[in-house]
């Protein structure tokens, strides 16, 4: 709804996704916050950027060291508040202050914690002590020190996160120097890109997974239609993520039209998968532009570390480096977070996200087959039935349990799952016919609105 006042006040679509981002890290503090990442894509005017705003480990790591996956040595330098600036700068109208204001309000004075956050926080064993017991839904919440930070970040800019008190805090409570935060920069990239069947992909390139969406894609536009396919094109793309997404990897290959009919002709395999908490935003305003926004903390919780005295909960990013087998100093690890964006003939068809770390390029290959292959609205698309595929186990959402004999056929064990949380939840708004058609992930607290 902050998002929406913003739009209603003047804003554009940057300054909407921002808005959310920020009502988010003080709504939902186990699965996002000011001590996490940022991804976004941003269609304006015909064109297509991509914000890469994820921070490194420690330049001063022992790359010897075992990877930690909660503690203070988990924690990456996060990026998130400078992706906030870099988008409110390139492409805002109303300024990130303005931005921020909705969440230093609610910081304030307090919100009703939602059903989903509520069941979140309390199945989560590592939340930092300060902040209390796990509330109940409904419960209010303020976090005082919190609307200080972000009330800082508003009047100075990043260099209030990055630089000074801050910034001390962060180093004093995690293996991170103050000099890893204050060289942060984000950067722009070129997206990646795949066309299929008709539709062209935009995804981010490594260190995100964005790969493993599209090439599972371009494999599946080799096999016939059907779950089998999905699930074998899908388990290929992992592998190969898993192998090569580094920090500055070079990946074109893996999207190459030859690699991938070759790649199709293997059969299925297991990959091991990754935890996380994570929120998406999507926003397309009057003038068509769209952004397409993901930030988190990894883990619920991330670190389970909180910086003294600012309110602010650390990442566990570092944690992925269990992907290389080691850490990297001053790289970024492998990362699930993914936004998504549609074109059609070179016009915006729409953004999409779907959280849920390891699940997110599995879901994102599901959503674009649902949509491309059998025309679904956003909302059924969203809706329909997943499968997440971890190690030789494939989970399957109790719409697709009548499936099993087609996973045993493809050598890997169905798993019935009727909890919720494994099949993580997103958001899309595509453009038809001139109007704006939205969905929301019913697994998920989120809705969709316009005016």
């Amino acid at each position: 709804m902050a998002a929406l006042r913003m739009l209603t006040q003047g804003g554009n679509a940057a300054d909407a996704a921002l808005t959310a981002a920020a009502v988010l890290c003080v709504a939902e503090p186990m699965s996002t916050g000011i001590g996490g990442d940022l991804f976004a894509l941003v269609w304006r005017d015909g064109e297509a950027a991509a914000l890469d705003s994820a921070g490194p480990a420690p330049a001063s790591a022992d790359p010897g060291a075992p990877v930690a996956q909660h503690g203070p040595r988990s924690v990456t330098v996060p990026g998130a508040v400078g992706g906030w600036a870099e988008l409110a700068e390139h492409y805002g109208r109303r300024g990130l202050d303005a931005c921020l204001a909705p969440a230093i309000g609610i910081a304030e004075r307090g919100y009703a914690i939602g059903a989903t956050a509520a069941r979140l926080w309390g199945e989560t064993a590592h939340a930092p002590a300060e902040l209390g017991p796990a509330p109940r839904r409904g419960d209010v919440i303020r976090v005082p020190e919190l609307a200080a930070t972000l009330r800082g970040i508003a009047a100075a800019g990043p260099s209030a996160f990055y630089r000074g008190a801050i910034a001390e805090a962060i180093a004093a409570a995690t293996w991170l120097e103050e000099s890893d935060l204050a060289g942060f920069a984000p950067r722009w990239v070129e997206p990646l890109r795949l066309a299929y069947r008709g539709v062209e992909v935009l995804e981010l390139p490594p260190p995100t997974q964005g790969v493993a969406a599209l090439e599972g894609l371009g494999i599946l536009d080799e096999l016939p239609p059907g779950l089998a396919s999905r699930v074998r094109a899908t388990s290929l793309a992992l592998a190969d993520a898993r192998e090569h997404v580094r920090d500055g990897a070079a990946v074109g290959r893996l999207l190459e039209r030859e690699y991938l009919r070759r790649r199709a002709q293997d059969p299925a395999r297991g990959v091991p998968g990754l935890a996380d908490g994570t929120v998406y935003t999507c926003v397309v305003d009057e003038d068509g532009m769209a952004v397409s926004l993901i930030q988190s903390l990894f883990d619920h919780f991330g670190s389970g570390v909180m910086a003294p005295g600012t309110g602010v909960t650390l990442n566990n990013r570092g944690g992925s480096f269990a992907v290389a087998g080691e850490v990297t100093p001053g790289a970024r690890p492998y990362h699930t977070l993914i936004p998504g964006m549609l074109l059609r003939d070179g016009d915006l068809l729409g953004p999409f996200g779907i959280m849920g770390a390891f699940i997110q390029a599995q879901a994102h290959i599901q959503f674009v087959s649902a949509v491309v292959d059998d025309g679904l609205d956003p909302q059924t698309a969203l809706d329909r039935p997943r499968f997440r595929i971890e190690g030789d186990r494939v989970q399957l959402e109790p719409g697709l349990w009548g499936e099993s004999e087609t996973i045993r056929s493809l050598g890997l064990e169905p798993v019935h799952e009727p909890a919720i949380t494994p099949f993580g939840g997103g958001q899309a708004i595509f453009v038809e016919r001139g109007s704006l058609v939205g969905g929301s992930d019913g697994r998920q607290d989120g809705f969709a609105a316009g005016y």
